[in-house]
């Protein structure tokens, strides 16, 4: 694997950029150090961000707006796994692509060569974990792999990040780890002991392995909630997606149970907002924060939102609950506006609007080749 050299001199922690001057004790791997850092101005050097699953939906949004920034170097860690066309996730950074502030490593994180020869390689200020196997029902097929992936592919980033003396790590969980919860909203301090799918179960088990080095290596960990995230890019297996592909080729859609499910849809441009406010938060070492929309829609509702946005008339076709679905989704979100000052801007309207206008404006490129790219 071709590796890039480690810039000397690179800050080992940055927040959004500003001067700054700290002194902390790192609980190291094996021994106690005392390391002082002193920035005069953090545009001297550009933080060093690993993106994983950097290719993925919500990934490849947050490289470009830590791009548009222009004060982070990126490193994008993804697998192209087929679990979705890895097409759709070339097409996802095809603008990046041979950006200078970008590094491509097409790597799986449960590779034991590959991360630890990056991490050799490249000093990083903060990881961004978002890459996992993701989705209810696809985890009930194969939930060995879901643990493979979502639970030892999270403690091997954890290691080797305290290993590296990594400053800052956010983790992308689910408002699935709520489970079989009746009361809303869902708060931070609601008990996440009834998991209802092997996928839920998988982010409550990394959000615990999180707090374990953030406690243990005194690295500080948010693990962010996002509640329903859609917009642009996002799976063609995800509902939104999937009921506007069909409804715009005239075909049915399957509506599971009663169509009074409700889920707190959450822009994608919010979500990434919140991210970025998460990078530059400098409160306490761990926290567990809801990123959502804070406004759960029936799903009736939004079939009949997709439709209007595309000026059909919907079909739809109704079928029994599937297992592993939960029946609301709401997010109580302040805790995000007191600790990060993040508010959702983008209604469900709104954006249901804009990821129909970039669902048609994409529909003749359903076949795009994979762009030229050097990458480790």
């Amino acid at each position: 694997m071709r590796t890039a050299q480690l810039e000397e001199g690179a800050p080992a922690f940055c927040l959004l950029p500003s001067a700054y001057c700290f002194l902390r004790r790192r609980k190291s791997l094996g021994r106690d150090s005392i390391r002082s850092y002193s920035v005069v101005n953090a545009n001297i050097k550009k933080c060093s961000v690993l993106v994983t699953g950097g290719a993925g939906f919500i990934g490849s949004h947050v490289v470009e707006r830590l791009l548009t920034e222009a004060d982070y170097a990126v490193t994008i860690v993804d697998d192209f796994n087929d679990f979705y066309d890895p097409v759709l996730k070339w097409a996802n950074i095809a603008q990046v692509i041979g950006h200078p502030d970008v590094q491509l490593v097409k790597a799986d994180i449960l590779d034991q060569e590959a991360l630890p020869e990056l991490f050799d390689s490249r000093r990083f200020d903060c990881i961004i974990h978002l890459a996992a196997r993701a989705g209810v029902r696809p985890s009930l097929k194969d939930p060995l792999l879901y643990q493979r992936v979502n639970v030892e592919g999270t403690y091997r980033l954890l290691d080797l990040a305290a290993r590296h003396g990594v400053a800052k790590f956010i983790f992308g969980s689910s408002s699935s780890v709520y489970g079989l919860r009746s009361r809303v909203p869902f708060s931070e301090i609601d008990p996440v002991n009834q998991p209802a799918s092997p996928y839920a179960a998988t982010k409550i088990a990394g959000e615990s392995a999180c707090h374990v080095y953030s406690h243990l290596y005194d690295m500080q960990v948010l693990c962010l909630r996002f509640f329903t995230v859609f917009g642009p890019r996002q799976r063609p297996d995800l509902a939104i997606h999937k009921f506007t592909s069909l409804m715009a080729n005239d075909q049915p859609v399957t509506l599971y149970g009663d169509g009074r499910s409700g889920r707190d849809y959450t822009y994608i441009d919010d979500v990434v907002d919140c991210i970025v406010k998460a990078m530059a938060y400098n409160g306490s070492p761990f926290e567990i924060i809801n990123v959502g929309g804070e406004r759960p829609t029936k799903l009736l509702d939004l079939v009949l939102m997709i439709a209007d946005a595309l000026a059909v008339e919907p079909r739809i076709e109704w079928a029994v609950e599937q297992p592993g679905d939960i029946p609301l989704t709401y997010a109580d979100g302040r805790k995000a506006r007191q600790l990060l000052g993040f508010e959702p801007k983008v209604r469900i309207e709104e954006g249901i609007n804009r990821f129909v206008k970039w669902f048609l404006d994409r529909r003749e490129t359903a076949s795009m080749p994979i762009p030229a790219c050097n990458y480790i």
